[in-house]
């Protein structure tokens, strides 16, 4: 019982930053909170947080027990959920990255549906394009685009997208449509964060350097660009679809188009999914599925 002392104040404090918040989460007192994590530091000869009048935060070594704590915490809450039959009732908390714009547009409204759905799930989100490292990081889930790089990340696709190069017909009347990747050194390009962009010709994959007048992070920003005749963009469906459809921009050089590339739920490795966790995957994969 001695391991267990002072596990579940110090999990509570770290997670809300608070001895306050974290007493009346479990129903104790701030100064039965502070007796165990001070108990706990003495047993563990470490520091745990660094205080202040204003904030709580985990020190180094806070946040390496912290990750190995929830793991076990989360094991005994499925293993609970699972003899009082509550996998239909996910609880806790998730916490998980996704790009910016695609979490913006796609991932935040299905999130928001869910907690209507299952309002004891907390959900916790960071929108960033950065690649970051999920267990270092402590988060449940991560969704990433495209092409994945060889990791220790299990991975579940939740749907698909498709690249398109096109251009506003204003734009092909003026400078021509390209017929063949040799002629996009001849086209004003609009590039996002790369030089190149990615083909498939003869069923293997190829990689063509373009340039042009402007350069964006923001794939609305190329959008409005090509929509107003600057230039040829690659985009991926979500982004030109409405334009296409519409005729207000014209997909070309659509033979050398690659394959379709996943949309993906990335999650540890070692870590087992919990009830909440795999019907959140579950549900972000219907949703995606339906909404594209």
């Amino acid at each position: 019982m001695l391991l267990w002392e002072g596990v579940m104040e110090f999990v509570a404090v770290a997670e809300r930053e608070s001895f306050t918040s974290a007493a009346k989460q479990l129903g104790i007192s701030t100064a039965q909170v502070s007796r165990q994590i001070s108990a706990l530091e003495t047993r563990l000869s470490t520091k745990l947080f660094y205080r202040t009048t204003r904030k709580v935060s985990l020190t180094e070594e806070g946040q390496i027990y912290y990750r190995h704590c929830r793991q076990v915490i989360d094991g005994l809450e499925e293993a609970e959920r699972a003899i009082t039959s509550l996998r239909d009732k996910p609880q806790g908390l998730v916490k998980l990255t996704a790009p910016v714009t695609y979490g913006e547009q796609f991932i935040m409204p299905l999130l928001n549906d869910f907690q209507l759905q299952y309002p004891e799930v907390a959900i916790s989100v960071d929108l960033t394009n950065q690649q970051v490292d999920l267990v270092e990081a402590g988060y449940d889930l991560a969704i990433r685009l495209g092409h994945l790089s060889s990791s220790s990340m299990m991975a579940k696709k939740l749907t698909s997208r498709t690249q398109y190069v096109c251009a506003s017909p204003q734009y092909l009347a003026t400078y021509g449509t390209p017929h063949s990747l040799s002629e996009l050194s001849q086209h004003n390009c609009l590039l996002g964060n790369h030089d190149h962009w990615r083909f498939q010709e003869s069923d293997k994959a190829k990689s063509v350097k373009v340039g042009g007048s402007l350069r964006c992070n923001s794939g609305y920003g190329l959008l409005d660009a090509a929509l107003k005749g600057l230039g040829l963009v690659q985009l991926p469906d979500y982004y030109v679809s409405e334009a296409l459809a519409s005729g207000r921009l014209v997909a070309v050089l659509t033979q050398y188009q690659e394959p379709e590339e996943g949309i993906w739920a990335l999650y540890p490795h070692n870590r087992h999914l919990s009830p909440k966790v795999r019907m959140l995957v579950d549900y972000l994969a219907q949703g995606l599925d339906n909404s594209l």
